[in-house]
């Protein structure tokens, strides 16, 4: 699994497939928004059961990670092949990409809007690409790439017009903790993205999957949580939910891998407007809202903002 650092495959030279996978990404990442209300509608699990939140989000992280780990195994992958080093890597990324990030995220959401979690979750974006101007002497912030993610940030805010976007409350543990779950997962892709030089993104991402998931599950259940009560549907939701983060976290670890930050981070944007207009159409409401389709025309005149100033991926 160790090997040098081999050439860009093709694929990934091609800005129209990093735009289609990206894309595809936040598409999966949006779906699990109203996966998650009916999972916690079907198993019972209220908005204050925080612990028994915890542990379901356990249970799907380390279904998610042993799916990669056996694709892996299937494809004929050496997942024991990493050196101790690189298994302390792993595990020191799931615990700051799953277990960390994902506790801040629930205790900042229980304690704020849903509108105003969304707003705050997607300054992500402007963390990813202010942190790689710092690490990385390519991957430079310009004023257009600034633009780009206010543009982008003002989609996220038209997507939640009239629904308490007006409320300026702002508390540590609310909105606070959902901003720096957001800050921890950037710097943690970006962590991500420089110890993929020397591992297999999918091995990565199931190994840091699975550890930071099973964090996850002890520690709610060491707090009192449990999940029981599964039938058919909700088993079902809990797998599509591990194979969609299963599949979005490998494929946007390879983006990382073979792209600068800035290309590809402010496509977190897309995942608040997706969710939104998945939301509603689950839930039966009108999606094509002027609103909605508003929030995707700047969201995606921001992304073009942001691309357009990238240096070719290398």
């Amino acid at each position: 699994m160790t090997a040098s650092t081999p050439s860009k495959p093709d694929l990934f030279s091609d800005r129209r497939f990093v735009y289609l996978a990206a894309a595809f990404c936040c598409v999966l990442w949006g779906s699990s928004y109203p996966a998650i209300k009916n999972g916690y509608r079907l198993l019972e699990i209220t908005k204050t059961d925080l612990a028994d939140q915890v542990v379901f989000a356990g249970y799907r992280f380390v279904l998610a990670g042993v799916m990669l780990l056996a694709t892996a195994v299937l494809l004929r992958r050496p997942i024991f092949g990493a050196t101790r080093r690189q298994f302390g890597q792993m595990a020191l990324l799931g615990f700051f990409q799953t277990t960390l990030q994902y506790v801040f995220f629930y205790i900042g959401v229980a304690n704020a809007t849903g509108v105003k979690s969304s707003i705050m979750n997607a300054t992500g974006a402007f963390f990813g690409v202010l942190i790689a101007h710092f690490v990385y002497a390519n991957d430079r912030l310009t004023g257009r790439k600034a633009l780009g993610c206010l543009v982008g940030f003002l989609g996220v805010l038209t997507v939640n017009l009239g629904s308490g976007l007006t409320d300026f409350d702002f508390t540590i543990t609310g909105e606070g903790f959902v901003a720096f779950s957001a800050f921890i997962l950037a710097g943690a892709a970006i962590y991500g993205k420089r110890i993929s030089r020397d591992l297999d993104p999918m091995i990565m991402t199931g190994w840091q999957l699975g550890i930071g998931g099973l964090i996850l599950t002890v520690g709610g259940m060491a707090v009192g949580g449990e999940v029981h009560g599964f039938d058919w549907r909700s088993a079902s939701l809990l797998i599509y939910l591990g194979a969609l983060s299963a599949a979005a976290f490998a494929i946007w670890s390879l983006l990382l891998k073979h792209n600068p930050v800035s290309l590809v981070a402010p496509f977190n944007f897309l995942i608040p407007v997706f969710g939104v207009i998945l939301s509603a159409a689950f839930l039966h409401e009108t999606v094509f809202a002027w609103k909605n389709l508003a929030a995707l025309v700047l969201v995606c005149g921001g992304i073009w903002l942001v691309t357009r100033a990238g240096r070719r991926p290398a």
